[in-house]
C-alpha cells in the first residue's frame, strides 16, 4: 500500500509517499480501506520527534481516518465486511489501510459523507470525554474555547450549544470569530486585540466560566485560573504555550476550582477510562447528535494523501478553520 512516511524528524518538507507494507487485522482489530485521514497538532509534534506513537503503534503519522472495512480478524462482533466507518487511532492513518482495534471503530453517523467523517473521530472524543464525561459540562453554565477556530474548537461549539451552555470562543482573527458565531459561539474574543480575563468577566456579569477547554496550557494557567467561576474547571488539553507554569495555589482554592490534565491517545484500548469506553460514549450520545445535524464535522480543506506536507505547512501557518484532511 502506499503511505506517508519520513527517514528523518523535521519540517513537512520531509514527508514522502512511498510504498509500505500492508497492515493485517489481527486478533480483535479490523482493517479500514482509508478514504480519508485528518491533520492534527499532534501530527506536526510526532513529525518533528516531540511526541512518539505510544509502544506497538504504527509509526505512520494519522491518529483518526474513515473508510470501509476490508477484513475483520478473530474474535470480531458486530463488524463485518463493507461497513462504512470512521476510527479513533494510535497512528497509521496516513496511509490507503490500516489495522485498528475494533473499540475504536465509530459507524458512519447518518448524513455524514464518507470522507467528512475522517474529522470526527478525535475531535468528537476529546470534546465529549472532557467537556461532559470530566468537567460534567450542563445546561446553563458558560463554557470558554481556547482556539475556536481550532477542529477541536469547533467541535466544543457546537457539543455546548447541544447541551445548552453559553458558549465563549477566543481566537486570532476577527474572521474566525464570525465563523465560530455562525456555529453558534455566544462570545467571541480576539486575543490578540483583546484580554480575554477582562472580556469574558464582562460578558459573565464577573462570574467567569464553569469549564474552561485550554490548548495553550502553561502560558494561559494562572489567567485561566483567574477566569474560573467558583466550583468551575479548567481543562488542560494541549501544551502550545509550554509545558511547566507556578500554580498559585491560594488563586485556584479561592475559586474552589480543579485543574484537569488528560490525554487520550496513551489510553488503553479497552476498560475503565479507556479509548473503547470513550468511543462507546461517543456513538451513544454524540452520534445522534450529528444524526440530526446538531453537530456536524467542519471541514477547512480536503488534500490528496500525496500532499501532507502541505496540510502539515497549513496547519503549521494558521490561518485554518476546522479539519484539514488528506484524501486517498
Amino acid at each position: 500500500m502506499l503511505a506517508i512516511t519520513q527517514d528523518e524528524f523535521g519540517g513537512p518538507e520531509l514527508l514522502h509517499l512511498t510504498e509500505v507494507e500492508d497492515p493485517v487485522a489481527g486478533e480483535g482489530e479490523v482493517l479500514i480501506a482509508v478514504t480519508a485521514s485528518a491533520v492534527n497538532r499532534a501530527d506536526l509534534l510526532q513529525r518533528e520527534g516531540h511526541y512518539p506513537p505510544p509502544p506497538g503503534a504504527s509509526p505512520i503519522l494519522g491518529m483518526e481516518c474513515s473508510g470501509t472495512i476490508s477484513a475483520v480478524g478473530s474474535g470480531i462482533t458486530g463488524w463485518q465486511i463493507g461497513d462504512r466507518v470512521c476510527a479513533l487511532l494510535a497512528g497509521g492513518g496516513y496511509a490507503e489501510q490500516v489495522a485498528v482495534p475494533a473499540p475504536q471503530v465509530l459507524p458512519l453517523p447518518d448524513g455524514v459523507d464518507l470522507a467528512d467523517a475522517a474529522g470526527l473521530p478525535e475531535v468528537a472524543c476529546t470534546v465529549w470525554s472532557n467537556l461532559i464525561m470530566r468537567a460534567g459540562l450542563g445546561a446553563g453554565q458558560t463554557l470558554l474555547v481556547h482556539g475556536g477556530a481550532s477542529g477541536i474548537g469547533t467541535m466544543a461549539i457546537q457539543v455546548g450549544k447541544a447541551i445548552g451552555a453559553t458558549v465563549v470562543v477566543t481566537a486570532s482573527r476577527d474572521s474566525s470569530l464570525e465563523r465560530c458565531r455562525e456555529l453558534g459561539a455566544d462570545v467571541g474574543i480576539n486575543y490578540s486585540t483583546q484580554d480575554f480575563v477582562e472580556a469574558l468577566k464582562d460578558a459573565t456579569d464577573g462570574r467567569g466560566a464553569d469549564v474552561i477547554l485550554d490548548v495553550v496550557g502553561a502560558k494561559y494557567l494562572q489567567r485561566n485560573i483567574s477566569t474560573l467561576a467558583l466550583d468551575g474547571s479548567l481543562v488542560i488539553i494541549g501544551m502550545q504555550g509550554g509545558a511547566k507554569a507556578e500554580l498559585d495555589l491560594g488563586a485556584l482554592m479561592a475559586r474552589r476550582g480543579a485543574v484537569i490534565s488528560t490525554a487520550l491517545r496513551s489510553r488503553a484500548v479497552s476498560g475503565p477510562g479507556s479509548k473503547g469506553e470513550i468511543v462507546d460514549a461517543v456513538r451513544d450520545h454524540l452520534w445522534p447528535l450529528v444524526a440530526t445535524g446538531a453537530v456536524r464535522p467542519v471541514i477547512d480543506v480536503v488534500l490528496p494523501l500525496s500532499q501532507a506536507g502541505q496540510a502539515h505547512q497549513r496547519m503549521a501557518d494558521g490561518g485554518h478553520f476546522g479539519k484539514i484532511l488528506l484524501a486517498t
